[in-house]
């Protein structure tokens, strides 16, 4: 109830769940001790991965044909730039020394296909179609760069001063990610799409079709993270295929994997919000607000000017594409990776990575009509 009464007052559904899951936790009024960051970083990808679906098949190849080179200079680039500016607030206001900085830049580098999605349904506005385009495939490509980065630097943290040059192991990786990932997403998206398009002939009904597309896209994604690439990028281009090649087909399983979809960010965001232990982050508070400040007001903006100069987007339109670059449960669960590997101020990572992600939703998810009114790209 308070996630549907949420939106007339301009807050994040999300937000709700994040907030439900703390007072639920342990220094809130459930009481309920739950510190069991594997499982949180377990269903984080889950959730992430049927998030990243649904949203790839909602969208339209001419939508990607639109979208598409802004969003992969920011999802990229664009990605690196936000990482190295705040990794300088990391430096300034949260006293890290070089490597764990950076390691917070790349946790909080990217925007949050979930926080995105949902805003840009749910807000009532209606944006030009390059904007739009723009804005969702950057969210749901961008995760797997963020990915790559924290990995690469929880390696380089991990093996310490002593170690030899890791920088030809993060190229390779690098190629392992996005190869992978673009791969196996193709081939798959169209295997399944073919496959939909018999079986949905014997008058199969809708229910049971989405359950067959969500297993298929969550075997997409384990399959390839085994194979050592992105399964984020995977699950989204698999979507997106599917979802054009089999448009017909899929029509009626979309009511489904929305509700799937909402489920999986509800659960997700319910279980990160238990994961945060309130008393612990007041000493991470402010130092979390400043980064958040630098974030969205200093690194963002320069990534997107940066990144959109060679497409002649307007000024209002790169000012509010900039805006909208809510940070969601994607820094959240980014967050959890350094714990689980034993980085040392892990714990300090996590806090100020979650006052980050509050003060996103808080400001630029209750200001997004306003500023999309305001700047005119409504």
């Amino acid at each position: 109830l308070a996630g549907l009464f949420s939106a007339r007052i301009g807050f994040s559904f999300l937000l709700v769940f994040l907030l439900a899951g703390v007072l639920a936790g342990v220094d809130g009024i459930g009481g309920f001790r739950f510190a069991d960051a594997r499982l949180g970083f377990w269903v984080g990808n889950v959730a992430l991965a049927i998030i990243l679906l649904d949203g790839g098949m909602r969208t339209a190849y001419a939508t990607f044909r639109t979208g598409l080179r802004p969003a992969a200079l920011l999802a990229t680039v664009g990605v690196v730039i936000c990482a190295g500016i705040t990794a300088a607030a990391g430096v300034l206001l949260v006293g890290l020394d070089w490597g764990t900085a950076l390691l917070l830049g790349a946790i909080v580098g990217s925007t949050d296909a979930a926080a995105v999605f949902a805003l840009l349904t749910r807000s009532g506005v209606t944006l030009n179609e390059r904007v739009a385009a723009t804005l969702e495939i950057e969210s749901g490509v961008n995760d797997p760069m963020a990915v790559y980065l924290t990995l690469a630097f929880i390696a380089v943290l991990a093996a310490g001063p002593s170690a030899g040059s890791p920088w030809g192991d993060m190229a390779t990786a690098f190629v392992g990610q996005f190869g992978w990932g673009t791969a196996v997403g193709v081939v798959s998206g169209v295997a399944v799409a073919e496959l939909l398009k018999r079986v949905a002939a014997r008058d199969t009904g809708g229910g049971i079709l989405a359950l067959l597309v969500g297993a298929a896209g969550l075997s997409v994604f384990a399959a390839t993270g085994w194979l050592g690439g992105s399964g984020f990028l995977a699950v989204y281009l698999f979507g997106l295929i599917v979802g054009n090649r089999a448009a017909k087909e899929v029509a009626p399983t979309l009511a489904a994997m929305d509700g799937y979809a909402w489920l999986a960010q509800a659960g997700m965001f319910l279980l990160l919000g238990l994961l945060v232990t309130p008393s612990t982050l007041v000493t991470s508070l402010l130092p979390g607000l400043g980064v958040a400040l630098v974030l969205i007001f200093v690194a963002r903006p320069v990534a997107v000017w940066v990144c959109l100069l060679p497409f002649h987007f307007t000024a209002r339109e790169t000012w509010f594409i900039a805006w909208v670059g809510l940070r969601g449960a994607v820094p959240i669960v980014l967050a959890v990776f350094p714990v689980m590997a034993g980085i040392p101020d892990s714990r300090l990572l996590f806090d100020v990575t979650f006052a980050v992600v509050l003060f996103s939703l808080l400001v630029q998810g209750a200001t997004v009509p306003w500023a999309a009114r305001r700047l005119g790209v409504e």
